[in-house]
């Protein structure tokens, strides 16, 4: 299982913002999508989740609001802002230059 410390510098914000482009989510439910998602191959712990969270809404990339759950329980739910939207573009494509290069370093030929 992959550990955010294994995961390339920045990969994490990318992620988060992927996932929450998509609906509203608490971060219990991030967590859970995250795992889901990647076959259980990627996971994080409260303790990066959560500061990653707060960041991304430092940065104003989200947004978040006190709701209850299904279970009527409060938790905080996150969503994209159009900033976010605009920076998961960017990230988005970082992501996809970065992986190619590094493809390509990968499936070189060994002497």
């Amino acid at each position: 299982m992959s550990r955010p410390s294994d995961l390339v510098q920045g990969t994490l914000d990318l992620l988060l913002l992927k996932i929450l482009a998509l609906e509203p989510l608490n971060g219990y439910a991030v967590s859970l999508r995250l795992r889901q998602v990647s076959g259980d191959v990627l996971q994080v712990s409260d303790g990066s989740l959560y500061p990653a969270l707060h960041k991304l809404e430092q940065e104003g990339w989200i947004t978040a609001e006190w709701k209850p759950t299904e279970n009527n329980r409060r938790a905080k739910y996150y969503s994209l802002t159009g900033l976010g939207r605009t920076q998961l573009e960017k990230e988005s494509a970082n992501w996809s230059r970065l992986s190619v290069a590094i493809s390509n370093v990968v499936k070189l030929k060994e002497a």
